[in-house]
């Protein structure tokens, strides 16, 4: 986990953030005391009082967990670990606190699948894969083929540990709000569908996301609120987004950049008169509509004529799952289900009271003001997370979020399934 004052960011450093701290503890002395324990120990802090603090936004502890960000290198040195020849297999799970073992009866009956797209921060993968590992469930991880090496060297290498984490057998090269972003999730369907695991649903995910909800609140949200049905939020095509599908759209690329432009060229109507619909690119889809989506005809033909419009991954998966006759489909569904939690820009003062971390392509990078939010909210994952920015954001999640899948537990823990209590100089 993060220390505050690693020695490798130096003695003055450390030095300089204890008396800041020491002067926040005296100037919020009421409030802080209320918050957390005041005892400063080797230029380190109680992070559970403080995580705890900052999940019921105590000013005292925004301002000293503000100040802190400062000082905190990335919550894991995974440096260490990445290149070692051979591969330490046992030490590096151990390091990086994966689960084990089931956890209950009930989630060894229900293994789910997982389709992770990434392409950078290391850190926050890693965050995010421990956190929903559990070795019932299977995983697929898509590399954008544009990664650093180093980068896809150490998910290769952390894959290779694990005898249910894959990487699919072809893999994409990825452009924002382009086709490739839909196919790198049908190859890795290609492969689950293939699988010998017997996983009920698959959920798709991307490297800066985070779970809210444990693996057995995701399982019994998915036995009893939909009940063999797939998540797919999403409404019949508004007007204002058309754009997306009326005109042929074509992808520009080079070593330096890549995205996709609108042409003049207008685009021939869906096939087979199909709706089209508008919703999240993420979802939650049972092993019998991924089975659909990759046999059935108008599938495979809207696939195709998805290939040069706008983002078809928020057209795709919610017009295949409106279709009445599709395994698991909610025709008459709209934005229901609780797949993820966003502050999109345009809904500030609406769905929520703003980001107090920054907003990138109008969706908000979480800062600390907004744990209490996310603690809150009923979505399943949450997204953006950005641990190079915000670390002590998903440290305080990472924390919270392990306890609570370890005080639910019905097996006996392993002690490195934990983390440590306290951020401490070494």
């Amino acid at each position: 986990m993060s220390r505050c004052c690693l020695s490798r960011s130096g003695f003055l450093l450390c030095t300089c953030v204890c008396v800041f701290i020491f002067l926040l503890q005296n100037l919020y002395s009421s409030d802080f005391r209320e918050g957390f324990s005041p005892e400063i120990k080797e230029c380190g802090y109680y992070p559970g009082e403080l995580c705890t603090a900052l999940f019921k936004s105590k000013p005292a502890a925004l301002g000293i967990g503000n100040l802190c960000q400062v000082a905190l290198l990335p919550s894991r040195d995974l440096g260490s670990m990445r290149f070692r020849t051979p591969t330490n297999c046992s030490a590096m799970i151990k390091e990086l606190h994966f689960i084990t073992r089931p956890l209950s009866e009930e989630e060894a009956a229900f293994p789910l699948a997982y389709i992770l797209t990434i392409h950078h921060k290391l850190d926050m993968f890693v965050k995010l894969l421990s956190a929903i590992y559990v070795p019932q469930n299977i995983y697929y991880i898509h590399i954008d083929q544009k990664s650093p090496e180093d980068f896809i060297r150490a998910v290769q290498e952390l894959a290779g540990c694990f005898d249910n984490i894959f990487l699919p057998s072809r893999q994409e090269n990825v452009v924002y709000a382009g086709f490739s972003r839909l196919q790198a999730d049908i190859n890795c369907m290609k492969d689950l569908i293939r699988s010998e695991n017997k996983w009920r649903y698959v959920i798709n995910l991307c490297g800066q996301d985070f779970p809210i909800k444990t693996n057995r609140e995701i399982i019994k949200y998915l036995k009893t609120s939909w009940r063999g049905r797939n998540l797919t939020p999403g409404v019949v095509q508004p007007p204002h987004m058309k754009y997306r599908t009326n005109v042929i759209y074509k992808v520009f690329q080079d070593q330096e950049k890549s995205y996709i432009y609108p042409t003049a060229t207008l685009k021939s109507r869906p096939p087979h008169n199909l709706t089209l619909y508008f919703g999240s690119a993420y979802y939650a889809l049972t092993r019998n509509f991924v089975q659909f989506v990759l046999s059935d005809h108008r599938a495979k033909d809207l696939l195709e004529w998805s290939r040069d419009a706008y983002s078809p991954d928020e057209h795709y998966w919610v017009t295949l799952n409106r279709l009445k006759d599709a395994p698991g489909s909610t025709p008459e569904a709209q934005w229901e289900g609780n797949i993820r939690a966003v502050k999109w820009k345009d809904q500030e003062g609406s769905v929520h009271s703003g980001c107090n971390g920054h907003y990138v392509r109008d969706i908000c990078i979480y800062g600390l003001g907004d744990l209490q939010w996310l603690a809150n909210s009923p979505q399943l994952f949450a997204n953006k997370f950005d641990p190079d920015t915000y670390p002590l954001v998903t440290d305080c999640l990472e924390r919270s979020y392990r306890s609570k899948v370890l005080e639910a537990a019905e097996v006996p823990t392993e002690p490195h399934w934990y983390f440590q209590d306290d951020y401490v100089a070494t």
